[in-house]
Formats: structure tokens, sequence, C-alpha cells
């Protein structure tokens, strides 16, 4: 397999295999935090991966006890200047965006605490599974930092009010209050982690790739729509979905009583 430029940097690693991509934050000597590096790397993974069809879902994993710290504050600290930290977030919500905008699911994989960024990576990410031991906050808070841009995907997910205790607190929540409040799908044992996720994963790939993708970008836009235009826009979604032979063909299986055998690539 070919080395790419996350491997190269060593701090996030990718591996492909029979469809899933696993991209690894790896460094879990500082928790994994979300630097200009890791941030760059996730980028141009994302970016890669938005255009290679024979990928049908990624997973975000980490190494070491926490999934992920949040932004570098060792890093941050060398710079006081406005538009240092301009870039950093705009980077930083750049990525996270190229998350909810790239065809395929992407799945979080929480093996350890995720704190400001960290959890909004877990927020942003379309699916998340996590350990049952595992924690959540965003405690930038804490430090006189209101977390505006984890705000962003947090109150998208969470209830509103639990949310803005996430916000105004910076408590930790339990993975069992995550599954509740909606920031996460599910919390299992530690042992079970890699099964649950791949489980997901799998029951993704034996759909239709056509059908995944357009429902993933329809999904996100009609959330920011009064409702009228949201059922305009999904009718127009769905009819153009109509039209691809993935859906030609999964109607014509469900009346044969078959199987169907899904059209290879996402478009």
């Amino acid at each position: 397999m070919t080395k790419s430029k996350a491997e190269k940097s060593n701090c996030l690693l990718r591996e492909d295999e029979q469809g899933i991509t696993t991209l690894t934050l790896n460094r879990p000597d500082k928790f994994n935090p979300l630097s200009f590096e890791m941030i760059s790397a996730l980028q141009n993974e994302l970016d890669s991966i938005a255009k290679d069809h024979s990928v049908r879902v990624v997973v975000i994993a980490a190494k070491g006890k926490a999934f992920c710290a949040g932004h570098d504050l060792k890093e941050m600290a060398g710079h006081s200047e406005k538009d240092y930290f301009t870039g950093l977030f705009q980077k930083c919500s750049q990525m996270m965006l190229t998350i909810n905008r790239i065809p395929q699911p992407v799945i979080a994989k929480v093996q350890g605490i995720a704190t400001a960024a960290g959890c909004q990576l877990v927020a942003a990410s379309d699916l998340a599974v996590a350990v049952d031991s595992a924690k959540f906050a965003t405690s930038g808070i804490r430090y006189g930092l209101f977390c505006s841009t984890p705000a962003v995907p947090v109150s998208r997910n969470m209830q509103r009010k639990h949310a803005m205790e996430l916000l105004l607190t910076g408590d930790f929540i339990s993975a069992d209050d995550a599954v509740r409040q909606g920031l996460i799908n599910s919390a299992v044992p530690e042992g079970d982690l890699t099964d649950k996720v791949h489980g997901l994963a799998q029951s993704i790939i034996e759909k239709s790739a056509v059908a995944v993708s357009v429902g993933k970008e329809m999904f996100y836009k009609q959330l920011e729509m009064e409702l009228e235009d949201a059922y305009g826009y999904a009718a127009e979604m769905m009819a153009s979905n109509m039209m691809a032979k993935d859906a030609q063909e999964g109607f014509s299986a469900f009346i044969e009583k078959r199987s169907p055998v899904w059209n290879h690539g996402i478009k």
C-alpha cells in the first residue's frame, strides 16, 4: 500500500480495507490534539477520499487513552496575534465541514475522552460509537474561552438545553449521557468497540453507494431549510435518485424477490 501524506507525517495514520478507510489520530502522548499539522493531515486525507469511489465508509479513530483533547494549547500559547487564531479556527472549521460534505459516511470511533474541538470532531462525524468509559466535554469555558466552533455541531446534535449545559459548564458527561442526549449513537464495552464500528460500516457498505451519497447530501442541506422548502428539495432529490440505475435495480430485486446487485461507484 502506498503511503499517504498523512502516514509520512506520522501524526495521522491511514488504513484501507474492503471499502473502509480508517484515519487514526497518532499523537497519543499529547492526547491527539488538533494541531495545525493534524488538521492539515485530516483535510488532505478527506479531500483525497472524497474523490475515491473505492472508499465507502470513513472511520476516524485514535491511539492512546484519549480520542482527542481539542486544539494544541501549547502550540496556541506561542501566539498572540488574532490573525493566527482566526486562521486556526477557520482551518479547523473547514475540515469539520468537509466531514459533512464528502459523499462517504464518517464514523467516529471513540476509545477515550473527547474534549473541546475533540468533542466537536465527534459531533461533526455522521455517526459516533464510543466505549462506555468515554467522557465528553466542551471545556474551553474553564479557561476563559467559550467553545464557539464546537458549539456549531454540538448544538445540531444534542438537545438545546443539554448542549448549553455542556458549553456553559465545561463539565464532562458520560458515554451513556452522550447517547441519551444525542451526541453519539451508542456506547459499548471496550472489547466490543471495533466489532460495533465494523458492523455499522458493513451495514452501510451493503447499501447502494449512490443512495448513501445522495442521502447524506440531502440530509445536511434540508436541515438548514424551512419545512416547506425542505420538502420541495427532498422531493426533487428523491425523484433524481429514482433515475439512478441502483434505484431501478433495487425495485426490480424487490419485485423479483432477490438480493440487489448495486452499480459500483458513488456517481
